[in-house]
């Protein structure tokens, strides 16, 4: 497959560095964010977790539970913090049914960078909602992936969907 020139991803990656110029955890600053503010794209926030919506999705809906300490080894994770994860990304996937009805999801978590982690420095796990031929022409002969919604217009949505459960 051909690859995507993305610059867009250096910008928003760059955006978080600090003074020093080490650069920042995107995670760890996302959790900072309000859901409320319309340039967050947090959505729900627990005790111990937060998910948000993937900037760079797979489909419309991709969300990811990401727990607020900063870590990168899942057997670090403590008891309640999987209970925790379980527990939102259930919710999560209950939301995203009732608000767009998939026919499946694909639920995980790239450990490492070797794994197809793209932040690889704090764990973090994927729901992403699927539909019989949502693998059209475009991935296959385009090599392109449409998502068709603004990530601001799902944020609205699916935090309407978490009121209800």
């Amino acid at each position: 497959m051909e690859k995507l020139w993305s610059p867009w991803r250096s910008v928003y990656i760059d955006s978080f560095k600090t003074k020093d110029t080490a650069p920042a955890c995107v995670f760890c600053e996302a959790q900072k964010e309000s859901i409320e503010d319309d340039s967050s794209l947090v959505i729900h926030k627990g005790k111990l977790t937060f998910t948000v919506l993937n900037l760079y999705p797979y489909n419309n809906g991709h969300l990811m539970v990401v727990p607020y300490r900063h870590l990168n080894d899942f057997s670090q994770l403590t008891p309640e913090e999987h209970s925790e994860i379980m527990a939102e990304l259930d919710k999560a996937i209950k939301a995203l049914r009732l608000n767009y009805n998939p026919e499946g999801f694909n639920l995980g978590a790239n450990l490492g960078k070797t794994a197809g982690a793209g932040i690889d420095s704090h764990l973090h796990f994927h729901i992403v909602p699927r539909w019989n031929g949502d693998t059209n022409f475009m991935p296959v002969l385009g090599e392109v992936k449409v998502i068709s919604q603004d990530l601001l217009v799902c944020k609205k949505q699916l935090i309407e969907q978490y009121k209800k459960l």
